[in-house]
């Protein structure tokens, strides 16, 4: 296969492509893998997200959005791919659980039909413990046991940065790993994302709103993410050394091409921010021109971004 870069392979813009995406590496894994939990699962998402859940309003926050969901589970079902290529067993069972905690991990962002003050971003500290509040309930309803439920919400506490996952109770060793593979999938999937550096203007708008962060401008959080970069490649090695494996291992098996996408689109924006960072006098949101989102955010929002006309 041709040169080709992690955006150009699934329209991540597509839901219903996204999700032929996961069904297939599915199949890959096992050609009897029962997904119709995963998809009712899928499709309960983007009714939560897209206001049709009962007793929930439309998703508010556009960095938290449907198509972070949708990418994390897809990063998640790629890397336990890999895992199972790399020797290790996981069970049918514990996949379905930990597909089901990506696409819920971070429901805590949706508001209640009743909260019409703001957005889902003011309830970004406390949005892990409502997503594993969010998952215990609908697997109640929808027939999970109360240790796959356990499990689900062990996986997405894995989720949160300011959490020691050796502090978190597992039920399982293969629990813990699962949850190692979400946390990585969340970081991986967000910092891959072609438009990553412009979302991080609706990131801004998000910490703002929950006075988090202690940034004093949208450039500031363009500037401070060159040491995130470092943060997360750190985060990952510490709780998931030898991802790299993983994703070549899968995308070897499934495209037959042998390298690390993910890898290689995060590298791409990071020296992309590194080269608009080097001139100080310069406009950098001048140069985010994808998908028109930095126009977006400057028509949403009052604050005047650094962008000429």
């Amino acid at each position: 296969m041709s040169y080709i870069q992690l955006s150009n392979l699934v329209n991540m813009y597509s839901p219903e492509a996204v999700f032929k995406e996961i069904r297939f590496t599915l199949n890959l894994i096992s050609s009897e893998f029962d997904t119709s939990v995963i998809a009712k699962a899928f499709d309960t998402t983007i009714d939560l997200y897209e206001g049709n859940y009962p007793g929930y309003r439309v998703c508010s926050t556009e960095y938290h959005d449907l198509r972070h969901v949708t990418d994390v589970s897809l990063a998640m079902v790629r890397l336990i791919h890999g895992t199972l290529l790399d020797g290790r067993s996981i069970s049918e069972r514990h996949i379905t659980i930990s597909l089901i905690a990506a696409l819920l991990h971070d429901a805590g962002y949706i508001q209640e039909d009743w909260d019409t003050e703001g957005t889902g971003a003011k309830h970004t500290a406390e949005h892990v413990p409502r997503s594993a509040d969010f998952l215990k309930r609908y697997g109640v309803k929808n027939g999970l046991s109360d240790k796959e439920i356990a499990m689900g919400c062990s996986m997405i506490l894995c989720t949160d940065l300011a959490l020691d996952i050796s502090a978190i109770p597992f039920l399982s060793d293969e629990a813990e790993f699962l949850g190692k593979l979400l946390c990585a999938a969340d970081l991986l999937a967000q910092m891959a994302d072609r438009t990553y550096l412009e979302k991080l203007l609706f990131l801004y708008h998000e910490f703002k709103e929950c006075n988090l962060g202690g940034y004093k401008s949208a450039e500031d959080l363009l500037q401070k993410t060159i040491g995130f970069y470092e943060f997360v490649a750190q985060r990952i090695k510490d709780i998931l050394d030898g991802y790299d494996r993983l994703m070549i291992l899968h995308f070897s098996s499934r495209w037959d091409i042998h390298r690390n996408l993910y890898h290689e689109a995060i590298e791409n924006q990071k020296s992309y921010l590194n080269q608009i960072l080097a001139n100080p006098d310069a406009a950098p949101f001048e140069h985010l021109r994808r998908n028109g989102i930095v126009r977006k955010a400057q028509d949403k929002y009052t604050e005047k971004l650094k962008v000429k006309s």
